[in-house]
Formats: structure tokens, sequence, C-alpha cells
């Protein structure tokens, strides 16, 4: 008989009676053995005797067990056994369409409710979406071949008992689904301690997408993009990493805090998988850190040398068209052949006009060499359109070498005709000569007045001013040259005059004219105010942002030695052995009280400096502060309470659970401080060796290393106060480690005395999955099966409690 009889006491019709007592006593066996599965020792009684017995008293004896040992311990949300059994099935099938457990009996008659429960823990099992709600039959027997080849839950029901009943056992039903919760609780117990495993990969991930960011250091070809840059580069320091920050702080409070607790309550530490520890946070922050220093000087360095650039190339431009305008057409003229029809006069005319040439050309040989130095700097400063700069300067070089062949030759052809000079009009040549280097000074007046100047400091615009001064102190002078100029021309008018020559003369020797030079001077004359406007502006420009920056290092001179008396504070409260551990955590959280109350200082000061960068100010001579410092000073300030706060409240943890005095605390306190002889909050390995010298150890390399794996497992060569701790309290008290991973690896196995490859690998982290394949043992008790490795021998070799 099935189950459902052997539960209920009651015959149901049977075609073949003599088959029901072979189905009776078959099912009573599967009852037994679900029993003892639970871990109930039962008398050995034979399934025929119970069956030939009293049955209903022998049948409600295995209701009983079962309800007491399968049943009774199954609690949701403090509800009974069956209350908690039916809101655990009502959960887990809620998602599912024609599903709806209100009871233990007719809710599970179509089996839909059983597949529901297998497709929500192993949806690879069954495809939920091809069930036919119609077929109870199919459903049922699909979902209790599953249940009995792949969860290893004995098949205990029949379907068609199922459904040819009206009403099913509902004391059977329980049984059955008793066994389903059993085997997918322990599966959601593997899958949270899987996930503990692996809580730090998005920190991890984060750094490593970052760290390629700040690297990556390609100058852009603009001022406007190079502060893109930099805009993002402080939206980052400001919005993106101080989250990241409180989690990697919190992430190893939890952690330290986590171990102290396994600790102590004899639990194994909890160590992630190589290359996800705690240690490898700190390592790839810290290689973020070192990436993220100087990337923001190198921005204001890029930013300053595009500045530069721009500049330059703006004054080239300007420099190169004024010469390619004047230089226009100059070849065309030295080239002509005029002097060979002209008459004696016109031949003298002509001498003179190349004379006046050749000084004007001499006047432009400065400008010239601007532009090629210009270009150089440009050059040398990886301007991104050099080439275009290059090509442009070359072929005004080109062009000049050019023209000064071209002058020599034409001197060379009028001197051939030197006895036509005597008619030239001295007085034009005079004109000439005068006008031309005065009217390049007047454009080269205009050019500076004009030119953009960049400063950083009250002292540079007002050296701007000082020259500026001296050069209107010039004008004068300048005004006496321009009129001497014109005189010479009203001289040639009243020679003109005096003498009826055509008041129709031209000036061969040069095209400018006195209207010209009027003209220039006007000009110069209206931008020296102009000029004298920008300066001014630009100092008090400058003196604002003097104030800026005073105001800032004023905030910030005070700041920072405010943090740095916080942060010796702290370090003398948690080093202090007068008081209780109590009075250092109140001090502490005192200190904690105290630091984030004086937020809004910090706040102040990130609002200077925010008007400080909006500026463009690059320096500050008031104070050796930056930013920066304060910022790394204030996250540090932070940390270290926390920590202290931390480690504070782990030493009142191990205290109490490990029943250490006060005394024999601050007695471990002194003896660490005292071999902590570099003050950095833990002993290195010869110092850790003196200590235990001192203690009376006899230590023996062998020795001495056992005892180092068990205060520094990572290795790295420092033994924490709290390791020093549990050293010395574990001299005193015996640990058993193993019984807790053998517990945890008994979870994994779903209770069984071996766990299967496949389960290690669907329930671990690939690494650690590989790493217990290849060290743990095959496992040789009577109940394995092929490929089954043992787990309590891999567990008491881990802990060094036996070998292999």
């Amino acid at each position: 008989m099935l189950l459902l009889e052997v539960i209920s006491g009651e015959r149901l019709p049977r075609p073949d009676r003599g088959k029901m007592r072979f189905h009776k006593i078959a099912n009573v066996n599967k009852a037994l053995d679900y029993i003892t599965s639970k871990g109930v020792k039962l008398v050995s009684i034979g399934a025929e005797e119970i069956v030939d017995g009293n049955v209903k008293m022998t049948l409600g004896m295995i209701w009983t067990i079962i309800l007491r040992f399968a049943i009774q311990d199954i609690s949701v949300e403090e509800t009974s056994a069956k209350e908690g059994l039916l809101l655990w099935c009502q959960r887990k099938t809620a998602p599912y369409r024609n599903v709806n457990v209100q009871n233990f009996h007719c809710s599970w008659k179509d089996g839909l409710a059983f597949c529901a429960l297998i497709h929500r823990h192993r949806p690879d099992l069954i495809d939920y979406a091809k069930l036919n709600k119609d077929d109870h039959l199919g459903n049922l027997s699909l979902a209790l071949e599953i249940a009995e080849k792949h969860l290893d839950i004995p098949k205990m029901l029949d379907p068609e008992d199922i459904i040819n009943t009206p009403k099913p056992d509902e004391r059977a039903i329980m049984t059955y689904v008793s066994c389903f919760y059993h085997a997918f609780a322990g599966a959601e117990q593997a899958e949270t301690a899987a996930n503990r495993i692996c809580k730090v990969l998005g920190l991890l991930e984060w750094i490593r997408r970052t760290t390629p960011w700040l690297e990556k250091r390609t100058p852009e070809n603009t001022v406007e993009a190079m502060r893109r840059k930099l805009e993002d580069f402080r939206d980052y320091r400001r919005i993106h990493k101080p989250p990241k920050v409180q989690e990697k702080c919190q992430l190893e409070i939890s952690f330290n805090t986590l171990q102290t607790k396994l600790h102590i309550s004899h639990r194994p530490a909890f160590m992630p998988s190589e290359g996800k520890m705690v240690s490898d946070i700190a390592a790839a922050w810290q290689g973020l850190d070192q990436a993220e220093k100087g990337y923001e000087e190198w921005l204001l360095t890029d930013i300053r040398r595009l500045e530069r650039v721009e500049h330059l190339a703006e004054k080239f431009q300007q420099k190169a068209a004024t010469h390619e305008s004047w230089a226009q057409g100059k070849d065309q003229l030295l080239t002509l052949k005029d002097y060979e029809s002209a008459s004696l006069t016109e031949l003298r005319a002509l001498l003179r006009k190349h004379e006046a040439f050749e000084s004007d050309l001499a006047a432009h040989q400065d400008r010239v060499e601007q532009i090629a130095a210009i270009a150089q700097e440009l050059n040398e400063l990886d301007y991104h359109a050099a080439a275009v700069i290059n090509e442009r300067c070359q072929s005004i070089c080109d062009h000049w070498d050019q023209l000064g062949t071209l002058t020599q030759k034409r001197r060379e052809a009028l001197e051939r005709t030197e006895k036509l000079l005597e008619t030239i009009d001295q007085l034009f040549l005079e004109f000439a000569k005068r006008s031309a280097p005065f009217n390049n000074w007047m454009e080269g007046a205009m050019e500076d007045l004009q030119d953009m100047f960049m400063v950083h400091s009250v002292d540079e615009v007002q050296s701007l001013i000082s020259a500026h001064d001296q050069f209107k102190a010039t004008l004068a002078e300048a005004d006496s040259e321009r009129q001497a100029i014109l005189s010479i021309y009203n001289e040639v008018q009243k020679i003109a005059q005096s003498y009826g020559i055509s008041s129709k003369l031209t000036n061969i020797y040069c095209d400018i004219t006195p209207a010209i030079i009027n003209q220039k001077w006007e000009k110069v004359k209206k931008l020296v105010p102009q000029r004298d406007g920008t300066l001014h502006e630009e100092l008090s420009r400058q003196h604002a942002n003097e104030r800026l920056r005073r105001q800032f290092a004023a905030q910030a001179n005070a700041i920072g030695p405010w943090i740095q008396t916080r942060m010796e504070e702290i370090a003398r409260c948690s080093a202090d052995l007068a008081g209780t551990l109590e009075d250092q955590m109140n001090h502490l959280k005192q200190y904690e009280h105290n630091i984030i109350n004086y937020k809004p200082n910090i706040d102040r000061l990130e609002g200077d400096h925010q008007l400080i960068q909006e500026s463009l100010i690059f320096d500050n001579k008031h104070t050796n502060y930056t930013m920066e410092h304060m910022r790394v000073g204030w996250e540090s300030l932070l940390t270290t309470v926390a920590r202290t706060i931390n480690e504070m409240e782990t030493q009142i943890l191990t205290r109490d659970a490990k029943g250490i005095s006060q005394q024999q605390l601050n007695d471990f306190r002194s003896s660490f401080t005292h071999f902590d002889r570099k003050k950095k909050g833990g002993m290195e390995t010869d110092d850790f060796r003196a200590c235990l010298i001192s203690m009376g150890y006899d230590l023996g390399e062998a020795e001495f290393a056992r005892i180092m794996s068990l205060v520094d497992p990572d290795g790295a060569g420092v033994v924490t106060f709290q390791s020093f701790v549990d050293f010395m309290t574990r001299e005193t008290g015996d640990t058993e480690t193993s019984e807790q991973v053998i517990a945890s690896f008994r979870i994994l196995a779903a209770d069984k005395p071996y766990i299967l490859v496949d389960e290690l690998r669907r329930e671990l982290p690939p690494e650690q999955a590989e790493y217990c394949i290849s060290r743990m043992p095959p496992y040789q008790g009577p109940d394995g099966v092929p490929g089954a490795l043992d787990y309590t021998a891999f567990s008491t070799v881990l802990y060094g409690e036996s070998d292999l």
C-alpha cells in the first residue's frame, strides 16, 4: 500500500488483494527509510511485522515520529509546523499560474503545485510552461519521478491514488511536501553562503574600471576639451569617489567584525578566494590612488600649455597676416624693368625709392624673426596644427629670402645708372627714410596695445601696467618725431609752390602719406586709454583672486592642524591603558561626534576651493595646504576614528567572549605596544619573535613558522593586536574551528557524509571549487557513490588536526 494508506490506515479498493500486502510492506519500508534518514534511530522491526500487527497503532506511531522529527522543526515567521510549511508552499508557488495552495489535500491533486515547487528551485528539471493543467496524472507522475531521481525524495505517493481519492490524506501530503522543504531549504542556505563569499567583486570591478581612465593621459587640442576633462575629474572626486570610499571603509569594518564574531563563536575565519580579499581591495585602491595622484596637476599643466599655445597661435596669425599683407606684391615690384625706359630723373627717383624699400625691409626683419620664433615655440609646445604653422612660416621665410635676393639684384641694376641720382628730391627721400620706421613703430605700438596678455598674479599685471606707463612716457617724443616728419612734407609743398612745381607731386620713395601717419597716430592715441582700462580691470580681477587665496589659506591653515591634532588625540586614546575599554570607547565616540560637527568647516573650505577653481587660480603662496591635502586628511580622520572605534568594539567583544579581564587585556596591550617599535599598529616578524622570547617561549624555526601561520595567515609580515590577543587567549583554550568547516560542507552536501564534484562546482566559486576537488580525498564509507569526496578528512587536515 502507498504512504496514503500507511499514514491514514484506510484500505482503499484494490483489484488484487494479493498485491495489496506487497505494496503495503514496500511503502512502510519507504516510510521507515524516510524517518531514519532524518536521524531517528528505530528498533529493528520488520515491515511485515508492522503490517500484520495492530495497523492503526503502528501507523499512529509512524505518524507521530514523522511529525516530531521531520515536520515539527519547520518554522516560518514563528508559525506552527503545519502553518509554517503551508506558508512556505504558498510563497514559493505564488508566481505560478493555475496554482493556489490552500491546504494539504485538494490543492495538490492536479500535480501543478509539486511541479511549481521543483521549478522554483530547480528550473533546469521541469519546463513549467509546457505543463497541461488538465493532465493531472501526467503532472503528478512527472513531479514524483523527478523528485525521486534528482532530489533523493522517496516516491511515497501513488499518483492514481491521489487522483481517485476525493480528498487525499492530509498527513501523507504534508509528509511528502516536508521532504521538498528540507531538500530546498539546504540549497538556499548554500546559496547564501556562496553569495557571501563573492561580495567584494562589485568594488573591485569599479576600481579596475576607473584606474585605466585615470592612467590615460592623452592631451586634447583645445582648452575647452581639457577643461571638460578637468570637470569630469572633479565630478569623479566630488560625486563618484566618496561613496566608494565609504563602501570600502564599511567593507573593512564589516570584514573585521565578521572575523571577530566568527572567531568568538568558534567558527572558521571567512577567507575569500585569492584576488578578492580585503588586502586585494586595499592593493587595488592603492593603485587607484597612485593613478589619481598627479592627474589633476597634469590637467592644469596641459590647460596652461594650451592657453599659451592658443595665445601664440593667435599672435602668429596676426603677425603673419601683417607681414604677408606688407610683403604681398613686393617681389613683382622688385622685378620690374621700369628703369630701362625711364629718364635720368626717374631713374634717380627709382634708386632712392629702392633705398627706402631696403630700409623698410630691414625694419621688417624683426617681425620675420618673431614669426619664426613663435613657430618654433609652438612646435616645442606640441601644437596640434604645427604642420600648418610650419608650412606658413616656411613660406614666409622663403619669400623673405627671395625678397632679399631680388632687392640686391635691383640695387645692382640701379647703381649702373648712378649718374641719374642728382635729380632725386632729398626731401622726399628724407621723408621716406623717417616716415617708414616711424610708421613701423606705430604699427608695432598698435600691435602691442592690442596684444592679448595672460597673468596669474597682481605683480604680473602691475609689471604690465608699469611697462605701459613707460610706453606712455615716450608718446611726447614720438609726437615730436611725427611733427618733424610732417614738416618735411610741408617743406616739399612750400618748395613746389615757391618754384612752380606741379602740385600733383608724388613721393616716389614710399607709399606713406601724412594722412596715413595722422590716421595711425590717432588710432594709437585711442588705443592707449583702452589699454589702461583693460589692465586696471585685470588688476581688479587679480586683487579679487588674491582675496580668494587669502580666504582659502586662512581656513586651510586652521583646519589642517585641527585634523592633525584630532589624529594624535585618537592615537593617544587608543594607546591609553589607564581607563577601561568602555571609557576609551566613550572618548572615541565623543571624538567622532566632534569630528562630524566639524564637517561644516570642510564644506565652507570646499566652497572657497570651488570659487578658486572657477577663477582658474593655480597657486597659493599663503598656504602649503591644497584641497586635496584637506580631503585626504579629512577622509583619513573619518576612517581612523571609525576603524579605531571598530577595533575597540572588537577588543570588548573579544574580552567578553573569552572571559579576559581588563587587567589581562591591558597587559596584552602593554606588551604589544612595547614591541610595536615603529608604532604602526602591528608588530613585525622580528618584533613578534622578541615578544615571544620575552614571555619564555623556546622557539625553533619550525615552531615559530607554525605560530606565524596562525597570527599572520596572509603572510603580510605584520602581527595585528587582534591576532596577538587571539594567540594569547588560544594558549589557555582550544578552538575547534574544523567543526564549523565540516558543518558548512554538510550544508552544501545536503546532509550527506560526502560531497560530489558537481555540488562543489555548483555551490562555490570556480577557484575555491577546483582547490577543494584537487585536495579532497575520496570518500571510503560504505554508503559512498562513485566520485564521492571526503570533506571531513579534508577539513581536519586543513586545520592541522590529522594527516591524509
